[in-house]
């Protein structure tokens, strides 16, 4: 039980810094801005939805596909912390991604859902803390992280109103101090199983 929950903190822990929702405020709100308050309500619970059903997808059937293409999980895991590594980078230079908005109707799958809360460093986490923790921790997680996701989109204005654009750039920034370190342990852990 004790190790369930030490897995547990470390994975969800991770995956809220690697997801981002509060340094990702400022984009979220530019993003829905042309939108009425019932139609951004509907965008940010789609974006929940999407990003919680992609994230489960992932976690089940994350690995079958690693099998598809016979790629190994620590070839997976160098690979990912190689790409979290220039997730980092982009945010330390520039804040934020730098998505564009599309139509009213899908702002909230595309782009909330995917990629700005399960990018490629959201799958990629989970799919090695599948691997190394189990199929509970993450799902669990997962749950844990969609639940504050949605507490942050109920009061996205007022968080906003409180960190301010500089305050979101700060914490996006920091975030992306730990990204860096995540994808550091990502890729020395996949280099010691496979070539020590």
């Amino acid at each position: 039980m004790e190790t369930f929950l030490q897995d547990l903190i470390r994975a969800t822990l991770a995956l809220f810094i690697v997801v981002d929702p509060l340094g990702n405020i400022p984009i979220m709100i530019s993003l829905t801005r042309h939108l009425s308050e019932e139609e951004r309500r509907r965008a940010f619970n789609t974006a929940s939805v999407v990003a919680f059903a992609i994230a489960i997808v992932v976690v089940l059937g994350g690995q079958q596909l690693l099998n598809l293409f016979g790629i190994g999980m620590h070839s997976f895991m160098i690979a990912g912390g190689i790409l979290l590594v220039f997730l980092s980078i982009k945010i330390l230079l520039y804040g934020e991604w730098t998505e564009t908005a599309t139509a009213r109707e899908e702002v909230g799958a595309v782009p909330i859902a995917f990629p700005l809360l399960v990018g490629p460093g959201a799958i990629t986490t989970l799919m090695v803390f599948h691997q190394t923790s189990g199929i509970a921790v993450t799902v669990v997680s997962v749950l844990i992280v969609m639940s504050l996701i949605r507490v942050i989109f109920r009061f996205i204005d007022s968080i906003y109103r409180i960190l301010g654009r500089m305050g979101s750039d700060v914490v996006a920034r920091l975030m992306a101090i730990f990204i860096a370190s995540i994808a550091v342990e990502f890729i020395v852990e996949g280099i010691r199983h496979s070539f020590l």
